[in-house]
């Protein structure tokens, strides 16, 4: 029947008898009947709705806990359901697909308007997936609070899927979780021991490996650590034409660098010695480095980085010792200048601008010959011992 924007269709079950959910036994005692009404798909951009007229029996074991119970058509009903099986398995796949707000306006081209709500519980209801074990299996840990708490992700690398999510990232949780899924061939993990040991305990046949993530993060930061600390005797390649600066750099001789050497006098070097020396002397106590933290008042960073370098001329060559400046060129004249008596920053920055120097007062003062650091502001002529 069809009332405008709406297909009704009316039908009744024609079974004699019907099988109770709780167990199993057939059947043929009616207790009552009623209508059920099931939206169902969509029929040529209108609503369909179906009266499906139902009975109730009467369970005939007498132990059963269900007295009586609604009997369910094959593929179009199910129990406590208000959709037909066909509608409810399209908005399952919408709900997968689209989620909440994108599914809940995609389902208004369907001509089956529901919430996004509605998606998110049918998302809910569906049983999770049961994942087959992996024949190459990626552990790796996640932070749910970084520098706190660790979780421990399951990737099968060979359909990049998450498998598992562990709830912490001890050897313990992992080596359980490998025993109860045997089958793992290949462990592609980063160089942590406590994995290192989970696959030794729950799977001791699986080969190891290291994946090339890690691989790349870890010679990244070797690469870049040694570079840092020989940073001096490398020079930055710069155009001929770019600059006078560069120009000059070329015509004229530079003295031969040497490889800077770490602090060795100063608060800096003192408080880093001081505090590498107490870390190591803890450590050597067999105390932990969360525990050395809280006992010197150091961040967690901090204590890692002390524990983690040999000696602490490590931490004491930073990354602009012995960088090139833009006042290399000059220095020369500079030292000359300064020599001769001429003492006056501001004249001799002067000299320099003709020079072609391009750069500002602040690094001419950072490498001023003397020890005293004079003021820029201009000084008399009478007082300039340097006036000509």
């Amino acid at each position: 029947m069809s009332n405008g924007e709406l297909v009704t269709v009316r039908a009744r079950t024609g079974a004699k008898q019907a099988a109770c959910p709780a167990c199993g036994t057939p059947s043929s005692r009616v207790h009552s009947r009623y209508v059920r009404r099931l939206a169902d798909n969509a029929v040529g951009g209108r609503l369909v709705l179906i009266e499906l007229q139902v009975r109730r029996f009467r369970c005939r074991e007498r132990a059963c806990r269900q007295a009586t119970f609604a009997e369910q058509v094959d593929g179009h009903t199910f129990r406590h359901g208000r959709r037909s099986t066909g509608l409810q398995k399209v908005l399952e796949r919408l709900a997968v697909m689209l989620a909440g707000r994108a599914g809940a306006r995609f389902s208004e081209v369907l001509t089956t308007q529901v919430s996004k709500s509605t998606l998110l519980r049918l998302i809910r209801r569906l049983p999770d997936p049961e994942p087959a074990t992996p024949r190459v299996l990626g552990v790796d840990e996640f932070a749910l609070r970084k520098g706190h708490n660790y979780g421990t992700i399951l990737v099968d690398i060979e359909t990049r899927q998450p498998i598992d999510l562990l709830p912490d990232r001890t050897t313990t949780t992992v080596a359980r979780w490998l025993t109860d899924h045997p089958g793992v061939e290949v462990i592609c993990r980063d160089r942590s021991t406590a994995f290192a040991e989970a696959g030794r305990i729950g799977t001791p046949e699986a080969v190891h490996v290291a994946d090339r993530w890690h691989i790349w993060s870890h010679l990244a930061e070797a690469v870049e650590k040694t570079v840092v600390q020989h940073r001096a005797p490398l020079r930055e390649p710069q155009d001929p034409a770019a600059t006078p600066i560069s120009a000059a750099m070329k015509t004229m001789e530079l003295e031969p660098h040497s490889a800077p050497g770490p602090r060795t006098a100063g608060r800096l070097s003192d408080r880093i010695r001081e505090q590498h020396s107490a870390v190591h002397g803890l450590l050597g106590k067999g105390v932990g480095l969360r525990a050395i933290g809280r006992d010197l008042g150091l961040a967690c960073n901090t204590v890692r980085r002390l524990a983690y370098s040999a000696s602490p001329d490590e931490l004491l060559v930073g990354q602009w010792t012995g960088r090139i400046s833009s006042l290399d060129p000059y220095k020369h004249h500079l030292h000359q200048r300064w020599a001769e008596g001429c003492t006056v920053a501001r004249r001799l920055f002067d000299e320099l601008r003709a020079r072609g120097y391009t750069g500002g007062e602040s690094v001419m003062k950072s490498t001023w010959p003397g020890s005293a650091k004079p003021s820029l502001s201009p000084l008399p002529a009478r007082h300039r011992p340097c006036a000509r």
